[in-house]
C-alpha cells in the first residue's frame, strides 16, 4: 500500500480502550480481502532523533496480529507469548503506517502471525509472533 489516503472513507476508527487507545488512534480498514491497520505518525510517537520510536511500530504490529490471531481462532482470547521485529527503515512524522497481518498457521493451541510495516510504499519493518489461544472457562452458574 503506498500513498494511502486515510480519508478515501474505506478507514475507521478501531476502537480499542486502555493503552492502544493512547497511543493511537489506529484505524481499521475492512471489506474486499483482509483487513489493514494504519496509523499516522504524529510527535507523540517520535524518539530522540525524531522519528517514529521502534516501541510504537511494536504496539501497532502486536495489536494488529492479535486482533487477526483472535479471528482465525473464532473469537477465543488470545495473549502473544513470542514476538520479533527487524526494523528495516525510519517512519517520519506525518507518515502513514499500515499492515496487513497474515495468519501464517493455526493450530489447536497456537497461532502463528506475520506482517509487514509498510510506509512510502517501502517495507520499514517485518513482525512474526506466537499468540497463545485461551480455553473457555465453563459458564459458573
Amino acid at each position: 500500500m503506498s500513498d494511502v489516503d486515510l480519508a478515501d472513507g474505506s478507514w475507521r476508527p478501531f476502537t480499542d480502550p486502555g493503552f492502544v487507545d493512547l497511543v493511537g488512534p489506529v484505524l481499521l480498514r475492512e471489506g474486499d480481502g483482509p483487513a489493514a491497520y494504519a496509523f499516522r505518525a504524529e510527535t507523540k510517537h517520535a524518539n530522540l532523533i525524531g522519528v517514529v520510536q521502534g516501541g510504537m511500530l511494536m504496539t501497532f504490529a502486536d495489536r494488529a496480529l492479535g486482533v487477526v490471531a483472535m479471528a482465525a481462532a473464532g473469537g477465543q482470547n488470545c495473549v502473544t507469548i513470542q514476538f520479533e521485529m527487524q526494523f528495516v527503515g525510519a517512519v517520519r512524522m506525518g507518515d502513514v503506517v499500515t499492515l496487513v497481518p497474515e495468519v501464517v498457521r493455526r493450530t489447536g493451541t497456537l497461532a502463528f502471525m506475520r506482517g509487514d510495516l509498510r510506509c512510502r510504499g517501502e517495507v520499514v519493518a517485518t513482525s512474526t509472533g506466537v499468540w497463545k489461544i485461551l480455553r473457555r472457562r465453563p459458564e459458573q452458574g
